[in-house]
């Protein structure tokens, strides 16, 4: 009969926030080990750009979370024996019109008033910025806290230092069946063995409700899929991360003033400068299940974008292109808890796009929240249950 390996910890899901998880839980001296069912990295971890982002964060709660985050990133720049490629440029987000600047101001003043290094930039801050910039562009806005990793080395880097602090990776390791046996522990089948663990972690993206169902519990995270361009130039088109205002009123599902089919693919300005000085262009933003496969409607969508922010850039050379799904939640805060009736099973998914950004402070929190420390920042509004009061209010 096949021997049954019994953990403290078990963590499913290889992207970056089980890396997370695993890195800060085995630091803490927790038995701990996660299970992946293809590679490390492999699903939205290696599909997406690598930010770790305040800009774009709603002012308060969720900027704070990810102001936290970022010291935290800072903090494993140092730590961690592998590097990530870590730069801390900051960002910016520009305007296309009079509106946008007016709300650009209003959202600078509430993160500066929840404590952010937000600055407002105006025609001749862009200027100076890129000369690639459109002629016509307003201005725009700054955070100089944002830093830009590479996510897949990241990942790596987390679950490199995790392996030396005792955790163990099993890959190829696909969860079939999770149950609760008569002592109270979790039996978890899969195609590489059966294991047992005193705490399961549901960190797999947007395949977490899978999970849930094993356990009865539902878990509300749709797939929505991204889309982004890999290109290059002669020359480097800019230093740091830029995004267009819009891109903000896509994310919260605003009204925006642009085409129909921009609106349709939720098609918003994203550049990004990689460490090889190629850089990304996106995004989009659809609800389509699971689908991977790589639209060439959007990617004309979204180059057609990027050109309207950098005219200059229309001779770029596109290396590649490629989709990700971002595990989306209806309120855009992620899930990080306990899950009440099912005691010792944790959720740690529902970041949308901000899975990079967020990582960090993810794992620290769960870690926190299994060893029974106060938690690094308030758990409430990411609690497991807030969807369920909604439904019955």
């Amino acid at each position: 009969m096949e021997k049954t390996i019994h953990r403290d910890v078990v963590v499913i899901g290889g992207g970056i926030i089980g890396a997370a998880i695993a890195y800060y839980c085995s630091k803490a001296g927790l038995d701990t080990t996660v299970l992946e069912k293809k590679e490390l990295a492999s699903g939205t971890s290696s599909r997406c750009d690598g930010n770790i982002l305040a800009i774009d964060k709603d002012p308060g709660f969720d900027s704070q979370m990810s102001l936290k985050s970022q010291q935290l990133v800072h903090k494993l720049s140092k730590e961690l024996e592998l590097s990530f490629e870590y730069r801390n440029p900051g960002s910016i987000l520009v305007c296309e019109n009079d509106a946008e600047m007016e709300a650009a101001r209003k959202w600078v003043h509430k993160q500066q008033e929840a404590g952010l290094e937000f600055n407002m930039l105006d025609r001749e801050d862009l200027r100076n910025e890129s000369k690639y910039f459109a002629e016509d562009l307003y201005g725009g806005l700054e955070c100089q806290t944002d830093s830009t990793v590479n996510p897949y080395m990241l990942t790596y880097s987390m679950f490199y230092s995790a392996q030396k602090h005792g955790a163990k990776l099993h890959t190829h390791t696909e969860v079939k069946h999770v149950a609760k046996n008569a002592a109270k522990q979790f039996v978890i089948e899969t195609n590489n063995g059966v294991f047992t663990a005193n705490k399961v972690i549901n960190a797999c993206g947007v395949w977490a409700p899978f999970i849930g169902k094993m356990l009865d519990v539902d878990i509300p995270i749709k797939p929505r899929k991204g889309q982004l361009i890999v290109a290059s130039r002669q020359q480097p088109v800019g230093l740091r991360k830029v995004m267009e205002f819009g891109y903000l009123i896509s994310k919260f599902g605003g009204e925006r003033t642009v085409d129909s089919l921009t609106e349709k693919y939720g098609a918003a300005l994203v550049f990004e400068p990689t460490e090889s000085q190629n850089f990304l262009i996106g995004s989009s933003r659809e609800f389509n299940g699971f689908d991977l496969k790589v639209n060439h409607e959007v990617t004309k969508i979204i180059a057609k974008r990027a050109v309207r922010f950098y005219p200059k850039i229309a001779d770029m050379t596109v290396i590649r292109t490629y989709a990700g799904l971002r595990p989306w939640t209806k309120d855009h805060l992620p899930i990080v808890s306990h899950v009440d009736e099912v005691p010792g099973f944790y959720v740690a998914a529902g970041h949308e796009g901000d899975g990079i950004s967020l990582a960090a402070i993810t794992g620290k929190v769960i870690e926190e929240m299994i060893t029974g420390k106060e938690t690094s920042i308030p758990t409430e509004p990411l609690r497991y249950d807030r969807f369920k009061e909604r439904v019955t209010s």
